[in-house]
Protein backbone atom coordinates (compact mmCIF):
# COMPACT_ATOMS: atom_id res chain seq x y z
CA UNK A 1 0.00 0.00 0.00
CA UNK A 2 0.90 3.28 -1.09
CA UNK A 3 0.95 6.70 0.96
CA UNK A 4 -0.75 8.58 -1.66
CA UNK A 5 -2.45 7.82 -5.39
CA UNK A 6 -2.97 10.91 -7.66
CA UNK A 7 -5.38 10.39 -10.07
CA UNK A 8 -4.34 12.55 -13.31
CA UNK A 9 -1.20 13.06 -15.14
CA UNK A 10 -1.94 16.91 -16.00
CA UNK A 11 -0.10 19.92 -14.10
CA UNK A 12 -2.03 19.41 -10.90
CA UNK A 13 -1.80 16.14 -10.53
CA UNK A 14 1.80 15.81 -11.42
CA UNK A 15 2.59 18.65 -9.47
CA UNK A 16 0.88 17.65 -6.54
CA UNK A 17 2.53 13.85 -6.87
CA UNK A 18 5.90 16.05 -7.25
CA UNK A 19 5.83 17.62 -3.80
CA UNK A 20 4.24 14.59 -2.28
CA UNK A 21 7.74 12.59 -3.29
CA UNK A 22 9.83 15.88 -1.89
CA UNK A 23 7.69 15.28 1.44
CA UNK A 24 9.24 11.66 1.43
CA UNK A 25 5.99 10.34 0.73
CA UNK A 26 5.14 7.51 -1.37
CA UNK A 27 3.00 8.04 -4.50
CA UNK A 28 1.58 6.37 -7.68
CA UNK A 29 0.25 8.55 -10.68
CA UNK A 30 -2.72 7.14 -12.52
CA UNK A 31 -3.45 8.45 -15.58
CA UNK A 32 -5.85 7.26 -18.46
CA UNK A 33 -4.50 8.64 -21.57
CA UNK A 34 -1.22 7.22 -22.97
CA UNK A 35 0.50 10.56 -22.32
CA UNK A 36 1.22 13.04 -19.60
CA UNK A 37 0.24 16.90 -19.83
CA UNK A 38 -3.66 16.96 -19.52
CA UNK A 39 -5.02 19.66 -21.34
CA UNK A 40 -1.56 20.80 -22.41
CA UNK A 41 0.03 18.88 -26.00
CA UNK A 42 2.75 19.48 -28.17
CA UNK A 43 2.19 18.82 -31.61
CA UNK A 44 5.69 18.35 -34.08
CA UNK A 45 5.73 21.07 -36.75
CA UNK A 46 6.61 19.00 -39.79
CA UNK A 47 9.67 20.18 -41.48
CA UNK A 48 11.09 22.20 -38.67
CA UNK A 49 13.76 20.34 -37.12
CA UNK A 50 12.13 19.50 -33.81
CA UNK A 51 10.23 22.58 -33.55
CA UNK A 52 6.53 22.04 -31.87
CA UNK A 53 3.27 24.20 -31.58
CA UNK A 54 0.94 23.83 -28.98
CA UNK A 55 -2.16 21.77 -29.40
CA UNK A 56 -3.28 22.80 -25.68
CA UNK A 57 -2.68 25.40 -22.88
CA UNK A 58 0.39 27.33 -23.90
CA UNK A 59 0.40 30.56 -22.55
CA UNK A 60 1.92 32.24 -18.97
CA UNK A 61 1.90 36.07 -18.15
CA UNK A 62 3.02 38.01 -15.29
CA UNK A 63 1.80 37.59 -11.71
CA UNK A 64 1.58 33.77 -12.54
CA UNK A 65 4.35 33.59 -9.91
CA UNK A 66 3.60 29.61 -9.44
CA UNK A 67 4.26 28.18 -12.78
CA UNK A 68 6.83 30.67 -13.33
CA UNK A 69 9.01 29.29 -10.27
CA UNK A 70 8.53 25.87 -11.66
CA UNK A 71 9.12 26.65 -15.04
CA UNK A 72 12.53 28.12 -13.59
CA UNK A 73 12.82 24.64 -11.09
CA UNK A 74 12.60 22.62 -14.39
CA UNK A 75 15.17 24.70 -15.87
CA UNK A 76 12.66 25.56 -19.12
CA UNK A 77 12.55 29.05 -20.40
CA UNK A 78 10.17 31.07 -21.76
CA UNK A 79 9.62 34.01 -24.92
CA UNK A 80 7.65 36.72 -25.45
CA UNK A 81 3.90 36.01 -27.86
CA UNK A 82 5.16 37.85 -30.72
CA UNK A 83 2.91 41.59 -30.47
CA UNK A 84 4.79 43.57 -32.50
CA UNK A 85 2.10 45.49 -35.19
CA UNK A 86 -1.47 46.53 -36.00
CA UNK A 87 -4.52 44.01 -34.96
CA UNK A 88 -7.39 43.19 -37.18
CA UNK A 89 -10.78 43.50 -35.65
CA UNK A 90 -13.99 43.03 -37.13
CA UNK A 91 -17.07 43.79 -34.38
CA UNK A 92 -19.93 44.97 -35.00
CA UNK A 93 -19.91 44.71 -38.22
CA UNK A 94 -16.93 46.30 -39.41
CA UNK A 95 -13.53 45.66 -40.09
CA UNK A 96 -10.83 47.53 -38.76
CA UNK A 97 -6.68 47.37 -38.06
CA UNK A 98 -5.63 49.51 -35.26
CA UNK A 99 -2.78 49.41 -33.13
CA UNK A 100 -4.50 49.97 -29.84
CA UNK A 101 -5.27 47.18 -26.98
CA UNK A 102 -9.32 47.28 -28.27
CA UNK A 103 -10.65 48.11 -31.83
CA UNK A 104 -10.93 51.45 -33.03
CA UNK A 105 -14.53 53.16 -31.86
CA UNK A 106 -16.58 56.08 -32.31
CA UNK A 107 -15.39 58.50 -28.80
CA UNK A 108 -19.03 58.02 -27.38
CA UNK A 109 -18.96 54.12 -27.32
CA UNK A 110 -14.96 53.97 -26.67
CA UNK A 111 -15.69 55.45 -23.42
CA UNK A 112 -18.86 53.35 -22.56
CA UNK A 113 -16.64 50.52 -23.08
CA UNK A 114 -14.18 51.72 -20.74
CA UNK A 115 -17.02 52.11 -17.79
CA UNK A 116 -18.23 48.78 -18.49
CA UNK A 117 -14.76 47.37 -17.95
CA UNK A 118 -13.94 49.47 -14.78
CA UNK A 119 -17.57 48.54 -13.08
CA UNK A 120 -16.93 44.97 -14.33
CA UNK A 121 -13.80 44.77 -12.39
CA UNK A 122 -14.90 47.09 -9.44
CA UNK A 123 -17.54 44.07 -8.81
CA UNK A 124 -15.29 41.76 -9.41
CA UNK A 125 -12.59 42.58 -6.80
CA UNK A 126 -15.59 42.49 -3.72
CA UNK A 127 -16.15 38.77 -4.67
CA UNK A 128 -13.52 36.68 -2.36
CA UNK A 129 -11.25 34.69 -3.91
CA UNK A 130 -11.45 31.53 -1.07
CA UNK A 131 -15.03 31.58 -0.78
CA UNK A 132 -17.01 33.40 -3.19
CA UNK A 133 -20.05 31.99 -2.34
CA UNK A 134 -19.55 34.47 0.66
CA UNK A 135 -19.76 37.60 -1.08
CA UNK A 136 -21.81 40.46 0.11
CA UNK A 137 -24.38 40.36 -2.94
CA UNK A 138 -23.35 35.97 -3.95
CA UNK A 139 -27.00 35.11 -3.91
CA UNK A 140 -28.09 37.83 -6.18
CA UNK A 141 -25.45 37.58 -8.53
CA UNK A 142 -25.38 33.71 -8.30
CA UNK A 143 -28.95 33.62 -9.45
CA UNK A 144 -28.69 35.12 -13.02
CA UNK A 145 -26.16 34.66 -15.87
CA UNK A 146 -23.60 36.87 -17.03
CA UNK A 147 -25.73 37.92 -19.55
CA UNK A 148 -28.34 39.03 -17.18
CA UNK A 149 -26.06 41.07 -15.39
CA UNK A 150 -24.18 42.76 -18.09
CA UNK A 151 -27.29 43.91 -19.78
CA UNK A 152 -27.54 46.25 -16.95
CA UNK A 153 -24.20 47.20 -16.77
CA UNK A 154 -23.12 47.66 -20.22
CA UNK A 155 -25.68 50.57 -21.01
CA UNK A 156 -25.24 50.14 -25.34
CA UNK A 157 -24.88 47.01 -27.92
CA UNK A 158 -20.81 47.97 -28.40
CA UNK A 159 -19.89 47.24 -24.75
CA UNK A 160 -21.96 43.82 -24.48
CA UNK A 161 -20.97 42.91 -28.30
CA UNK A 162 -17.50 43.34 -26.65
CA UNK A 163 -18.33 41.63 -23.44
CA UNK A 164 -19.93 38.49 -25.41
CA UNK A 165 -16.37 38.48 -27.57
CA UNK A 166 -13.95 38.60 -24.65
CA UNK A 167 -16.48 36.23 -22.52
CA UNK A 168 -16.73 33.50 -25.57
CA UNK A 169 -12.60 34.04 -25.62
CA UNK A 170 -11.67 33.42 -22.06
CA UNK A 171 -14.41 30.76 -21.17
CA UNK A 172 -15.80 28.68 -24.43
CA UNK A 173 -18.77 29.84 -23.55
CA UNK A 174 -21.32 31.91 -24.16
CA UNK A 175 -22.48 34.63 -20.95
CA UNK A 176 -25.86 33.69 -21.21
CA UNK A 177 -23.84 29.78 -19.65
CA UNK A 178 -22.45 31.03 -16.42
CA UNK A 179 -23.40 32.14 -13.25
CA UNK A 180 -22.57 36.09 -12.99
CA UNK A 181 -20.75 35.16 -9.66
CA UNK A 182 -18.71 32.82 -11.03
CA UNK A 183 -17.51 35.06 -13.70
CA UNK A 184 -16.48 37.45 -11.22
CA UNK A 185 -14.97 34.93 -9.50
CA UNK A 186 -12.84 33.97 -12.51
CA UNK A 187 -11.97 38.16 -13.45
CA UNK A 188 -10.54 38.42 -9.91
CA UNK A 189 -8.39 35.38 -10.13
CA UNK A 190 -6.79 36.53 -12.77
CA UNK A 191 -6.28 40.03 -11.97
CA UNK A 192 -8.79 41.65 -13.91
CA UNK A 193 -10.01 41.93 -17.19
CA UNK A 194 -6.83 43.68 -18.88
CA UNK A 195 -5.07 40.85 -17.14
CA UNK A 196 -6.70 38.22 -18.47
CA UNK A 197 -6.88 39.56 -22.33
CA UNK A 198 -3.73 41.38 -23.29
CA UNK A 199 -0.51 39.96 -24.44
CA UNK A 200 1.87 42.00 -23.29
CA UNK A 201 1.18 42.74 -20.03
CA UNK A 202 -1.30 39.89 -19.71
CA UNK A 203 -2.05 36.44 -19.57
CA UNK A 204 -0.87 35.67 -23.46
CA UNK A 205 2.04 37.24 -22.58
CA UNK A 206 4.94 34.26 -23.09
CA UNK A 207 5.10 30.87 -24.00
CA UNK A 208 7.15 28.01 -23.37
CA UNK A 209 10.30 27.23 -25.59
CA UNK A 210 9.60 23.61 -26.62
CA UNK A 211 5.92 24.01 -25.86
CA UNK A 212 4.14 24.39 -22.38
CA UNK A 213 3.59 20.11 -22.36
CA UNK A 214 7.25 20.26 -21.20
CA UNK A 215 6.29 21.33 -17.71
CA UNK A 216 4.90 18.07 -17.72
CA UNK A 217 7.15 15.95 -19.64
CA UNK A 218 9.99 17.38 -17.07
CA UNK A 219 7.76 16.58 -14.20
CA UNK A 220 7.11 12.99 -15.24
CA UNK A 221 10.73 12.52 -15.89
CA UNK A 222 11.77 13.29 -11.92
CA UNK A 223 8.53 11.19 -11.14
CA UNK A 224 9.70 8.25 -13.13
CA UNK A 225 8.02 4.58 -12.66
CA UNK A 226 5.61 5.78 -10.03
CA UNK A 227 3.43 6.75 -13.03
CA UNK A 228 1.30 4.54 -14.75
CA UNK A 229 0.18 5.62 -18.27
CA UNK A 230 -3.25 3.95 -19.96
CA UNK A 231 -5.12 3.66 -16.49
CA UNK A 232 -8.04 4.68 -15.96
CA UNK A 233 -10.34 5.30 -13.22
CA UNK A 234 -13.41 3.49 -12.80
CA UNK A 235 -13.88 2.98 -9.16
CA UNK A 236 -12.87 4.16 -5.52
CA UNK A 237 -13.34 2.85 -2.92
CA UNK A 238 -13.14 3.86 0.61
CA UNK A 239 -12.62 0.97 3.10
CA UNK A 240 -10.99 1.80 6.73
CA UNK A 241 -7.62 2.55 6.80
CA UNK A 242 -7.16 1.98 2.90
CA UNK A 243 -8.60 3.55 -0.21
CA UNK A 244 -8.95 0.70 -3.27
CA UNK A 245 -8.50 2.36 -6.42
CA UNK A 246 -9.35 0.56 -9.36
CA UNK A 247 -8.84 1.30 -12.81
CA UNK A 248 -9.04 -0.81 -16.01
CA UNK A 249 -5.46 -2.50 -15.36
CA UNK A 250 -5.84 -3.44 -12.12
CA UNK A 251 -6.42 -2.22 -8.72
CA UNK A 252 -3.69 -0.34 -5.72
CA UNK A 253 -4.58 0.69 -2.64
CA UNK A 254 -3.10 4.30 -0.37
CA UNK A 255 -4.06 5.93 2.87
CA UNK A 256 -5.22 8.65 0.59
CA UNK A 257 -6.14 9.85 -2.66
CA UNK A 258 -5.90 12.92 -4.56
CA UNK A 259 -8.06 13.01 -7.60
CA UNK A 260 -6.93 16.12 -10.11
CA UNK A 261 -9.57 16.03 -12.84
CA UNK A 262 -11.98 18.81 -13.93
CA UNK A 263 -15.26 18.27 -12.02
CA UNK A 264 -17.27 16.67 -14.73
CA UNK A 265 -14.87 14.19 -15.02
CA UNK A 266 -14.82 13.06 -11.50
CA UNK A 267 -18.87 12.25 -11.91
CA UNK A 268 -17.51 9.57 -14.70
CA UNK A 269 -15.93 7.92 -11.33
CA UNK A 270 -18.17 5.58 -9.59
CA UNK A 271 -17.26 6.14 -5.43
CA UNK A 272 -17.89 4.17 -2.96
CA UNK A 273 -19.19 5.09 -0.63
CA UNK A 274 -21.63 7.12 -2.88
CA UNK A 275 -20.21 10.88 -2.84
CA UNK A 276 -22.08 13.64 -0.61
CA UNK A 277 -24.67 14.96 -2.10
CA UNK A 278 -23.65 18.73 -2.69
CA UNK A 279 -20.26 17.48 -4.33
CA UNK A 280 -22.24 15.36 -6.99
CA UNK A 281 -24.69 18.21 -7.40
CA UNK A 282 -21.55 20.38 -8.06
CA UNK A 283 -19.98 18.16 -10.76
CA UNK A 284 -23.83 18.38 -12.39
CA UNK A 285 -23.06 21.71 -12.87
CA UNK A 286 -19.70 22.81 -13.64
CA UNK A 287 -19.45 22.00 -17.72
CA UNK A 288 -16.63 22.61 -19.85
CA UNK A 289 -16.51 25.46 -22.40
CA UNK A 290 -15.92 24.40 -25.73
CA UNK A 291 -12.95 25.34 -28.28
CA UNK A 292 -11.04 23.82 -31.39
CA UNK A 293 -8.03 24.99 -31.16
CA UNK A 294 -6.28 25.06 -34.61
CA UNK A 295 -2.39 25.94 -36.00
CA UNK A 296 -1.61 26.70 -39.45
CA UNK A 297 1.76 26.64 -40.79
CA UNK A 298 3.32 28.85 -43.77
CA UNK A 299 6.44 29.08 -44.95
CA UNK A 300 7.18 32.52 -43.32
CA UNK A 301 5.32 35.01 -41.38
CA UNK A 302 3.87 36.74 -44.23
CA UNK A 303 1.90 39.37 -41.77
CA UNK A 304 4.68 40.74 -40.57
CA UNK A 305 6.42 42.35 -43.68
CA UNK A 306 2.55 43.89 -43.43
CA UNK A 307 3.24 45.68 -40.25
CA UNK A 308 0.28 43.26 -38.56
CA UNK A 309 0.79 41.18 -34.94
CA UNK A 310 -1.08 38.25 -36.48
CA UNK A 311 -3.81 39.10 -33.98
CA UNK A 312 -7.33 38.85 -34.87
CA UNK A 313 -10.85 38.82 -32.99
CA UNK A 314 -14.58 38.67 -33.98
CA UNK A 315 -17.71 38.91 -32.29
CA UNK A 316 -19.71 37.27 -34.89
CA UNK A 317 -17.06 35.23 -37.33
CA UNK A 318 -16.72 31.57 -37.32
CA UNK A 319 -12.83 31.90 -35.86
CA UNK A 320 -13.17 34.25 -33.29
CA UNK A 321 -9.92 34.76 -32.24
CA UNK A 322 -6.27 34.53 -33.96
CA UNK A 323 -2.73 34.95 -32.45
CA UNK A 324 0.77 34.61 -34.38
CA UNK A 325 2.25 31.18 -32.94
CA UNK A 326 5.14 31.36 -34.61
CA UNK A 327 8.36 29.09 -33.36
CA UNK A 328 10.90 31.29 -31.67
CA UNK A 329 13.75 29.36 -33.56
CA UNK A 330 12.51 28.54 -37.26
CA UNK A 331 11.82 30.88 -40.02
CA UNK A 332 8.40 29.18 -40.61
CA UNK A 333 5.26 31.23 -39.23
CA UNK A 334 2.14 29.76 -37.87
CA UNK A 335 -1.15 31.60 -37.25
CA UNK A 336 -3.37 30.00 -33.90
CA UNK A 337 -6.64 30.28 -34.32
CA UNK A 338 -10.20 29.25 -31.92
CA UNK A 339 -13.31 28.10 -32.71
CA UNK A 340 -15.21 29.10 -29.55
CA UNK A 341 -18.20 27.97 -27.74
CA UNK A 342 -21.17 28.27 -30.34
CA UNK A 343 -18.94 28.58 -33.16
CA UNK A 344 -17.30 25.25 -31.73
CA UNK A 345 -20.60 23.69 -32.09
CA UNK A 346 -20.81 23.95 -35.31
CA UNK A 347 -17.79 23.30 -36.17
CA UNK A 348 -17.88 20.21 -34.69
CA UNK A 349 -20.49 19.07 -37.15
CA UNK A 350 -18.19 19.95 -40.13
CA UNK A 351 -15.95 16.97 -41.35
CA UNK A 352 -12.56 17.83 -41.52
CA UNK A 353 -11.91 19.39 -44.90
CA UNK A 354 -14.94 21.27 -44.95
CA UNK A 355 -13.39 22.67 -41.44
CA UNK A 356 -10.25 23.34 -42.70
CA UNK A 357 -11.62 25.42 -45.94
CA UNK A 358 -13.48 27.43 -42.72
CA UNK A 359 -10.52 28.37 -41.04
CA UNK A 360 -8.59 28.74 -44.30
CA UNK A 361 -11.48 31.40 -45.39
CA UNK A 362 -11.90 33.00 -41.70
CA UNK A 363 -7.42 33.51 -42.09
CA UNK A 364 -8.33 34.94 -45.69
CA UNK A 365 -10.80 37.29 -43.83
CA UNK A 366 -8.44 38.59 -41.54
CA UNK A 367 -4.75 38.86 -43.71
CA UNK A 368 -5.90 38.47 -47.22
CA UNK A 369 -5.48 35.88 -49.76
CA UNK A 370 -1.73 34.56 -48.73
CA UNK A 371 -3.25 32.89 -45.53
CA UNK A 372 -5.49 30.62 -48.31
CA UNK A 373 -1.37 29.33 -48.92
CA UNK A 374 -0.90 26.91 -45.75
CA UNK A 375 1.89 24.10 -45.88
CA UNK A 376 0.25 22.05 -42.67
CA UNK A 377 -2.52 22.29 -40.90
CA UNK A 378 -3.09 20.84 -37.31
CA UNK A 379 -6.53 21.56 -35.13
CA UNK A 380 -7.67 19.48 -31.80
CA UNK A 381 -11.44 19.52 -30.69
CA UNK A 382 -10.76 18.94 -26.91
CA UNK A 383 -14.50 18.34 -26.38
CA UNK A 384 -14.03 15.09 -28.23
CA UNK A 385 -11.16 14.27 -26.36
CA UNK A 386 -12.53 11.04 -24.26
CA UNK A 387 -10.37 12.32 -20.64
CA UNK A 388 -10.98 16.29 -21.64
CA UNK A 389 -14.26 16.46 -22.90
CA UNK A 390 -13.90 20.23 -23.27
CA UNK A 391 -11.64 23.02 -22.88
CA UNK A 392 -10.42 25.19 -21.29
CA UNK A 393 -11.80 24.70 -18.30
CA UNK A 394 -15.20 24.04 -16.32
CA UNK A 395 -17.70 27.46 -15.28
CA UNK A 396 -20.22 27.03 -12.67
CA UNK A 397 -23.99 27.14 -13.85
CA UNK A 398 -26.13 29.87 -12.10
CA UNK A 399 -27.00 29.05 -8.24
CA UNK A 400 -24.17 26.30 -8.43
CA UNK A 401 -21.69 28.39 -6.12
CA UNK A 402 -23.88 29.38 -3.51
CA UNK A 403 -25.46 25.87 -3.51
CA UNK A 404 -22.79 23.94 -3.83
CA UNK A 405 -19.26 25.71 -3.36
CA UNK A 406 -18.20 24.99 -0.16
CA UNK A 407 -17.99 21.47 -1.93
CA UNK A 408 -15.61 22.19 -4.84
CA UNK A 409 -12.25 21.84 -2.74
CA UNK A 410 -13.48 20.38 0.71
CA UNK A 411 -11.85 16.76 0.93
CA UNK A 412 -14.39 13.65 1.36
CA UNK A 413 -12.67 11.73 3.83
CA UNK A 414 -9.43 10.38 2.52
CA UNK A 415 -10.25 11.81 -1.13
CA UNK A 416 -8.60 15.21 -1.27
CA UNK A 417 -9.43 17.77 -5.05
CA UNK A 418 -6.88 19.44 -7.07
CA UNK A 419 -7.21 20.71 -10.77
CA UNK A 420 -7.25 24.10 -11.70
CA UNK A 421 -10.84 24.72 -11.20
CA UNK A 422 -10.46 24.31 -7.84
CA UNK A 423 -7.61 27.39 -7.49
CA UNK A 424 -7.70 30.87 -6.01
CA UNK A 425 -5.43 32.55 -7.89
CA UNK A 426 -5.68 32.15 -12.08
CA UNK A 427 -8.64 29.64 -12.12
CA UNK A 428 -8.27 28.15 -15.41
CA UNK A 429 -4.94 28.71 -16.47
CA UNK A 430 -1.58 26.27 -15.86
CA UNK A 431 -0.74 28.82 -12.54
CA UNK A 432 -4.34 27.83 -11.28
CA UNK A 433 -3.20 24.18 -11.81
CA UNK A 434 -0.07 24.54 -9.56
CA UNK A 435 -1.96 25.85 -6.84
CA UNK A 436 -4.12 23.47 -6.78
CA UNK A 437 -1.46 20.74 -7.00
CA UNK A 438 0.29 22.14 -4.04
CA UNK A 439 -2.79 22.68 -1.73
CA UNK A 440 -3.94 19.08 -1.98
CA UNK A 441 -0.54 17.68 -1.58
CA UNK A 442 -0.30 19.74 1.68
CA UNK A 443 -3.84 18.68 2.79
CA UNK A 444 -2.76 15.30 2.23
CA UNK A 445 0.70 15.02 3.61
CA UNK A 446 -0.55 16.96 6.72
CA UNK A 447 -3.50 14.13 7.54
CA UNK A 448 -0.75 11.61 7.03
CA UNK A 449 0.60 12.32 9.95
CA UNK A 450 4.22 11.44 10.54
Amino acid sequence: MTDVIVVGAGVAGLVAARDLVARGREVVVLEARDRVGGRTLNADLPGSDGQIVEAGGQWVGPTQDRVAKLITELGLEIFSTYDIGDKIGHLAGRFTRYGGRIPRLNPLALVDLDRTMKRVDRAARRVPLEEPWLAPNAHALDNQTFDEWLRHQAPTSVSRTFMRLLTESVWCAGPEEMSALWAQFYIHSGGGLESLINVTGGAQQDRIVGGSQRIAIQMAAELGDRIRLRSPVREIVQDGAAVRVRTTAGESRARRVIVALPPPLTARISFDPALPADRDQLTQRMPMGWTIKVNVVYDEPFWRAEGLSGQANSDSRPLGAVFDNSPPTSGAGVLVGFFEAKHAAAAAKLDPEARREVVLNELAFYFGPRARDAVTYLEQDWAAEEYSRGCYGAFATPAALTRFGCALRRPVGAIHWAGTETATRWAGYIDGAVESGERAAAEADALLGR
